[in-house]
């Protein structure tokens, strides 16, 4: 992968980059939404447990599928409360500390989810080189 950070814009604020050039095209991982549930089906308190917990729900995916975070070429992230902004990204950055190119990354601040105790949602998209 190479990272797109061209010198005419604004340089990312945290650990991610601009754009994602793939390379030639593999195959494509994408997830759906991870929330903040274990396996037993709880949710932990506070958004720094809960995106903890969303990227552990992605590790494994991403391991289902045969690969890791290396791989990931977009995060997509969604929270409910402007402060929990930098929580968010803490764990972000913390999960993509020994990534070599970091991806693309999007956070959006929404109204909620399907329950209220959701504070945090994130999906990625990974391309396994041929």
């Amino acid at each position: 992968m190479k990272a797109l950070a061209p010198d005419s814009i604004a340089a990312p604020f945290g650990a991610y980059n601009h754009g994602i050039d793939s390379g030639p095209a593999g195959r494509v991982i994408v997830t759906s939404g991870q929330l903040g549930l274990a396996p037993d089906g709880t949710c932990p308190e506070g958004v720094t447990a809960q995106a903890e917990r969303c990227f552990a729900n992605l590790d494994a995916i991403l391991a289902e599928a045969g690969i890791g975070r290396g791989e990931v070429v977009r995060i997509s992230a969604f929270v409910t409360r402007r402060e929990d902004f930098a929580p968010y990204m803490a764990v972000r950055d913390a999960w993509l500390r020994d990534v070599a190119v970091k991806p693309a990354s999007t956070l959006l601040i929404v109204t909620g989810f399907t329950r209220p105790e959701f504070l945090v949602e994130v999906e990625v998209t990974a391309v396994v080189p041929l």
